[in-house]
């Protein structure tokens, strides 16, 4: 099974780049989608049903702001919106299929621009965190995909030193994440495969980042280790340019 996840910055912005184009090359068996900005009505669903593809939709209540997507070939058997607390699940942040033996979640973590929004973005972590330990008494097997708007370590960043006081890379965000992955037992399925340094995912629209690859790694697969024997690549596709985010890839075995 391949499992994509993609922050498309606005999918009908996306759209109007051939966004179609690249879902039937690309072919993924699941497509998770943050950013979307777009309210269910105005989304396309007809082409993904062309492409052979089922689609649900998260949005915010706020009109062209948040909202999370799962566009998948296999219909699932349960479709979760939210995570039970309204002040996120007004802006559409986390969206779950579960399929036969496994489930999905599109999440799209806040981001942070003040202190304010920083302890909101803090909230919604530790809850989130809370949420994905409780969902596993009933679901152990889990594929958590989505922009969680922070750097883990030194190298997803391609200037830890000078953006160590920006959100994205802020101690207690890299602590956060530390320690989401250890409570959950979770596998950053990109370096699980990959040590390499200047892998990112996302680029500032700012100084031609992209060209000259000043980017941040803040999207991610993490994969329960229940799933480990059944992990068989992670990638990320720099190449594809339908949005400051580039997508990334897990694949796995599933019976």
């Amino acid at each position: 099974m391949k499992i994509l996840s993609y922050n498309v910055n606005g999918i009908r912005a996306a759209i109007t780049k051939d966004f179609f184009g690249w879902l039937q090359v690309a072919a993924p068996d699941v497509l998770c989608v943050q950013e979307s900005k777009a309210e269910v009505a105005k989304i396309d669903v007809e082409s993904f049903e062309k492409l052979g593809y089922h689609s649900f939709w998260h949005s915010a209540v706020r009109k062209g702001y948040s909202g999370v997507g799962i566009v998948t070939k296999q219909l699932p058997k349960n479709v979760h919106y939210g995570c039970g607390i309204e002040k996120y699940d007004v802006e559409g942040r986390v969206l779950r299929a579960d399929f036969e033996g496994f489930s999905v979640i599109s999440v799209y973590v806040p981001s942070a621009s003040n202190i304010e929004r920083l302890g909101y973005k803090m909230e919604f972590c530790f809850d989130f965190l809370e949420y994905i330990k409780a969902l596993q008494k009933d679901i152990p097997n889990l594929i958590i995909c989505g922009d969680f708007n922070i750097c883990h370590q030194a190298i997803d960043i391609h200037n830890p030193v000078g953006l160590k006081n920006v959100s994205g890379f802020l101690p207690e965000e890299r602590a956060w994440m530390s320690q989401f992955i250890e409570e959950c037992g979770l596998i950053d399925s990109f370096r699980y495969f990959n040590q390499e340094p200047d892998q990112y995912t996302w680029w500032s629209y700012r100084q031609q980042s992209r060209e000259r690859n000043k980017g941040w790694r803040i999207d991610y697969h993490f994969a329960t280790k229940t799933l480990e024997a059944q992990l068989k690549r992670g990638l990320i596709l720099s190449e594809v340019k339908h949005s400051d985010h580039c997508p990334i890839l897990v694949e796995l075995d599933v019976d």
